[in-house]
């Protein structure tokens, strides 16, 4: 949330810096922050941890102190175990007025299991945009249990916009039962959410974009103590690393980029590959299903895809009614169906179970818990700020206004890529989001990232990912100054989780600096 009072602290913590760099002793944040065995190994101090250009009031801000506390949710753990810690961090809200009024950033961490052995803090992104890199950590630490988590602390934080920093939640949640299920193509979603949340956050919208998260970034690895940022990024995660070492490149230490989002093409062009890709999931998963017994989508490999695009496309003449009072329409089943293609082959049974009472019995539970899930609705009918945030964030970065001419090209490419989930509907497909009447024109422009001048970067793609195809992670790789690709062979979206080869690399990375040879290739598990 924004200070209630953000001018007092910041001279409070402006006091403490000057004083800190006149002394020339430590920051503030916890000692260790370094790597044994090398030059870095003796204690940052504030030359180390700010950049030279920063004016006074951003300089006390990469200095001030972290009052880590137990997180007040968290899961229980048997005694031992580590215990998830929280605080908050403040970085201005518009870095051209350091100064200024400041935001709260939610950070949690575990600490490094094998303290003897702790080399500093990895910071995870798990994503989105608008995913909680806080609830990665408190909730989702033991993905990284083992090398990771014995050598670091692992550290998580809410960009601005999501989970508990300053959370853009434009719609109320009737609407947004609206806006999530309606198959009226007159209903216009871009306007209908740019209108509420221009209503709600015009202060705020401008101060979203990915490059103010680097930022925020930044000063997080300052108050850690790191005198460079460890990163490991996930999808849209990995873009922010990207954007990190393209605006900070001397402070990048080493960055592993899983699941590559790059946005060196304009957005609608880049939401015809994805939707490309997603189809090729649609395609492999229906042709699996109709190879096992009972599926509901028949026999035919060739037909099955049709026959369940025809179904889901049913739904908007016939929705399905649901035990308290909703409908399954087409537009829910579609979300259903392809956010659970997401974790790929692993899902696939999911899927199976929850189409084939809803097609073979008009049963529309499980079909509409997956639903529910893909967007975010709780069982009380409440909604998460994720796909809010992932709105905001999405539409601070790209400028979404293409000409008639070139969208013509585009709905024909869509239609001849991707014909099966467009048909439902095109615009969903080519604006996701829809930022063409978004209140806040960024001035964000597809571009290549370079980030000359930084460490080696990690790249990770896979093969078959339904969400960030493999030419995205190819791009990024051959953009970046300094980097190396690893390839995952196998569908799903990102490695780290899906197979063992991918995690062992990017550990030998993340803790000795060991990159894989150029042109890897990695088995899924």
């Amino acid at each position: 949330m924004h200070s209630s009072n953000p001018r007092r602290p910041l001279r409070a913590l402006l006091t403490v810096a000057l004083l800190v760099l006149a002394a020339g002793c430590t920051g503030p944040s916890d000692p260790g922050a370094r790597r044994p065995g090398t030059a870095a190994a003796a204690a940052a101090g504030p030359q180390d941890l700010v950049p030279g250009t920063a004016a006074p009031a951003l300089a006390a801000l990469y200095l001030q102190p972290l009052d880590w506390k137990d997180c007040p949710d968290r899961p229980e753990r048997p005694a031992g175990e580590p215990v998830a810690q929280c605080t908050g961090l403040k970085v201005p809200l518009d870095y051209a007025d350091p100064g200024g009024a400041t935001i709260d950033v939610a950070v949690s961490r575990i600490r490094a299991t094998e303290a003897d052995r702790r080399i500093g803090a990895l910071v995870l992104n798990p994503g989105g945009p608008g995913n909680s890199g806080v609830d990665r950590v408190v909730w989702g630490w033991e993905d990284y249990r083992g090398t990771l988590s014995d050598h670091f602390d692992l550290v998580g934080f809410d960009p601005r916009g999501a989970g508990r920093t300053t959370p853009v939640h434009c719609l109320d949640d009737r609407t947004r039962d609206e806006w999530t299920s309606t198959d009226d193509p007159g209903y216009d979603r871009g306007r209908v959410l740019a209108d509420a949340c221009q209503a709600r956050y015009a202060t705020l919208l401008p101060h979203l974009s990915t490059r103010d998260t680097a930022r925020d970034l930044d000063v997080l690895r300052g108050a850690l103590g790191e005198r460079r940022l460890d990163f490991l990024g996930s999808s849209y995660g990995t873009y922010l690393g990207a954007l990190y070492a393209e605006e900070f490149p001397a402070r990048t230490g080493r960055l592993a980029l899983d699941g590559a989002f790059e946005r060196s093409l304009d957005p609608v062009r880049m939401n015809v590959e994805a939707a490309a890709a997603t189809e090729t999931a649609l395609r492999d998963f229906a042709a699996d299903c109709a190879g096992r017994d009972g599926c509901p989508l028949g026999r035919d490999r060739a037909a099955a895809p049709q026959r369940l695009a025809d179904f889901l496309d049913g739904l908007r003449a016939h929705p399905l009614p649901a035990a308290d009072g909703r409908r399954l329409t087409a537009t829910l089943a579609w979300n259903g169906t392809l956010d659970t293609l997401y974790d790929g082959h692993r899902s696939w049974e999911r899927l199976r179970q929850a189409l084939d009472p809803a097609i073979t019995r008009g049963d529309a539970a499980e079909l509409l818990a997956l639903a529910d899930g893909a967007n975010g609705r709780a069982e009380d009918g409440g909604y998460s700020t994720a796909a809010d945030a992932f709105a905001a964030i999405s539409c601070a970065d790209a400028l979404m206004a293409p000409g008639a001419g070139d969208l013509r090209t585009d709905r024909a490419e869509l239609a001849a890529r991707a014909p099966l989930m467009s048909r439902h509907d095109t615009s969903a497909a080519l604006f996701a989001p829809d930022c063409r009447s978004w209140p806040y024109r960024t001035v964000e422009r597809p571009a290549r990232i370079r980030a000359e001048g930084s460490a080696p970067i990690l790249v990770i793609g896979s093969t078959a990912d339904p969400v960030t195809p493999y030419p995205w992670a190819q791009r990024m790789a051959s953009n970046l100054a300094d980097a190396v690709l690893l390839t995952r062979d196998g569908d799903g979206h990102t490695g780290y989780d899906k197979s063992g080869c991918v995690r062992d690399a990017v550990a030998a990375f993340l803790v000795d600096g060991t990159l894989p040879a150029a042109g890897t290739h990695c088995p899924s598990a």
